[in-house]
């Protein structure tokens, strides 16, 4: 019998609410068969949506794809704050909203969109002192997290149903690094409210999206047919290389190669339809980046 090829590529699936980020990479394993799958960044357990694995080799994609632009579609609560600043925490104040319309988000929502300033939810994954920050929170300390540039391209209104406490759903288009539940709690505070993030889908990393992608608790056993592989999902991050043999040798084993007009940047260089690695332009030669092995596990 001919050997069996690991499983390699990126898989793209749904996360349910309830269940977190490292449950959903258990699952993806026990069903492709394989230990080596990461994520390209973590959902909240009551957040849903898009999580990005990494497959086998293809793990190595992981770290050019955790730093592209995100859409998440979320509704707001207006009226109340939180410790948290999302449904999970405890309520911690906030003031009537019955007064509020729609008009009334208009410009807070524009002042939240753009190059803006962002402080992190105190309850977030950032290290203070070498220790994450909610753990900080939930031992009874005050942590005040140090403001961040983000970028917010889309703040936009979806729905709005008024009360004591308004639902407002939202579209948001962001930087990598931008905290939805900052941006609930920041409109809230502008509003003289207060706010918290009472739902959260993340519908889209870069060129990939959730429309399609298979339930992270549910991956059948067939699990790797789904995956998008190396070359494919390489070009869906950066722009691509064609090499010819000469080329795609020279990079395989770790050597510089000629750079071709108008080759620039960082590329996802490609020799047919096989990933040879990420490539870096510098003056007129292509530098190996990161490799990736060929399906047998050699270099080329």
């Amino acid at each position: 019998m001919p050997p069996t090829t690991a499983p390699d590529g990126i898989l793209l699936v749904d996360k349910p609410a309830g269940i977190t980020s490292h449950t959903a990479v258990a699952r993806a394993r026990r069903a492709l068969g394989t230990r080596k799958v990461g994520h390209a960044g973590t959902l909240d357990p009551m957040a849903t949506g898009l999580l990005i694995l990494g497959v086998g080799p293809s793990t190595r994609l992981l770290t050019h794809i955790v730093g592209l632009d995100k859409t998440y579609t979320a509704t707001i609560a207006l009226g109340r704050t939180t410790v948290t600043d999302d449904a999970e925490g405890d309520v911690t104040g906030g003031a009537d909203a019955s007064h509020l319309t729609e008009a009334d988000l208009v410009a807070p929502m524009a002042a939240l969109t753009g190059d803006i300033e962002q402080v992190p939810s105190a309850v977030s994954a950032i290290k203070v002192d070498g220790q994450r920050s909610y753990a900080r929170v939930r031992a009874g300390e005050e942590v005040e997290l140090q403001a961040r540039p983000v970028t917010v391209a889309r703040f936009e209104a979806l729905a709005f149903r008024p009360g004591a406490v308004a639902e407002l759903d939202v579209v948001v288009d962001c930087s990598s690094g931008t905290y939805i539940r900052a941006l609930a709690r920041d409109l809230g505070a502008a509003l003289g409210v207060g706010g918290h993030l009472t739902a959260l889908r993340r519908t889209r990393i870069g060129a990939f999206d959730v429309d399609g992608a298979p339930i992270a608790d549910a991956l059948p056993e067939g699990a790797a047919s789904l995956l998008v592989p190396p070359a494919r999902a390489a070009a869906r991050i950066l722009p691509v290389v064609q090499l010819d043999d000469e080329r795609a040798a020279d990079l395989a084993h770790g050597r510089r190669t000629p750079a071709l007009e108008g080759e620039s940047g960082v590329v996802a260089a490609v020799h047919g339809d096989r990933l040879v690695g990420i490539a870096r332009v510098s003056g007129r030669r292509l530098l190996p980046v990161t490799n990736f092995p060929t399906a047998d596990g050699g270099a080329a």
